[in-house]
């Protein structure tokens, strides 16, 4: 398996985002970070996706609507989600991180962690929104489906907000298993428990909402109870992650309480889960975390989790927490009679 790659390209501090959540400094330090830490990684630089590898996720409308709006010197699509001149190329090799990323773990093992930006869970197929363009996951998963011949995806999002572009890209495909955990009653206000695909795809979706102030506890019950059982009826060939730190206690655009410890924990549950199940990856895409520091601390404790560093983590489950991972079990039950 040898070291895991972390990928960055330069052009990705050039998607400005002036005073926003979502800023360069965000990649600044945690590459710094990362750098000062001794952690053993591979750096690589990606390459832009090809269009047509976007285009499988994403209308080709919103495709060149996304370079227009760059070449013109950019402007906000919504409130909170902007494009400026230099976004159209940073999201492109945003995207081509992940295709590169499956390629070589496919070939070879590699465990891999994009560091990269624009993030990408809550771009939809017409739509960028919430500091998103392309779908980077879906994007991924879309070339491991079509370009790699795989059957059988397992996308685990441990963000704070839902990823509603995710969900939505695989709603009615069995050939992706998306799990969500998240804060409820939060952005952008989908992944209610009783979302669980259609189609095909029923059963295929499980979203865990967690109360504000869940912590570490419910993480644990979430991968023992539901998670765990679920990757080994799945039995995935890939796994993908989008690693999104605004989960963590103190992140001002959240409200779960995790741990720097949970990320470095679920990184290495996951790297177990893969393994018993002869699953590639898995592979991280950074999603949100908007305290610099701690952002950079928590990348650093997701690749020691990633190299198989597993901490100790028995924790304190509430009330609450349970009655939110039953909720979620429940509905699942029917789909995974044998497993659950």
């Amino acid at each position: 398996m040898g070291n895991p790659a972390v990928f960055y390209h330069p052009s990705f501090l050039e998607h400005e985002t002036g005073e926003h959540p979502e800023s360069k400094e965000r990649l600044v330090v945690a590459r710094q970070v990362l750098l000062d830490s001794g952690l053993h990684v591979e750096w690589v630089t990606p390459d832009p996706a090809p269009v047509s590898a976007i285009a499988r996720v994403h209308d080709p409308a919103h495709i060149e609507f996304i370079r227009e709006t760059a070449e013109k010197g950019g402007d906000w699509l919504d409130w909170d989600t902007v494009v400026s001149p230099g976004s159209y190329e940073a999201a492109l090799l945003a995207a081509g991180s992940g295709l590169t990323a499956v390629d070589r773990c496919l070939a070879g093992g590699q465990l891999a962690f994009m560091l990269v930006r624009p993030p990408g869970h809550h771009a939809c197929r017409s739509r960028g929104m919430g500091f998103c363009l392309f779908n980077n996951i879906a994007v991924a998963a879309a070339h491991a489906l079509e370009e790699r011949g795989l059957e059988r995806i397992l996308i685990f999002d441990w963000d704070v907000h839902h990823g509603n572009g995710t969900q939505a890209a695989f709603y009615d495909d069995p050939r992706v298993l998306f799990f969500s955990t998240h804060q409820r009653n939060h952005y952008p206000g989908t992944g209610l428990a009783g979302e669980i695909g259609a189609g095909d795809g029923t059963g295929y979706t499980v979203n865990v909402p967690l109360r504000a102030g869940a912590s570490d506890g419910a993480i644990l019950l979430v991968f023992e109870s539901l998670l765990a059982p679920l990757v080994r009826a799945y039995n995935p060939q890939i796994v993908l992650v989008s690693a999104g730190y605004d989960s963590q206690e103190g992140d001002p655009l959240g409200g779960l309480r995790l741990s720097e410890p949970a990320f470095q924990w679920m990184a290495a549950r996951l790297v177990a889960l893969a393994q018993e199940v002869g699953a590639a990856g898995p592979l991280c895409f950074l999603e949100g975390g908007y305290v610099p520091r701690r952002l950079a601390a928590s990348i650093v404790s997701t690749l020691r989790g990633l190299g198989g560093e597993a901490p100790a983590f028995d924790r304190p489950i509430s009330s609450d927490e349970r009655a939110d991972v039953a909720e979620a079990l429940h509905l699942a039950r029917p789909h995974w009679e044998d497993a659950l």
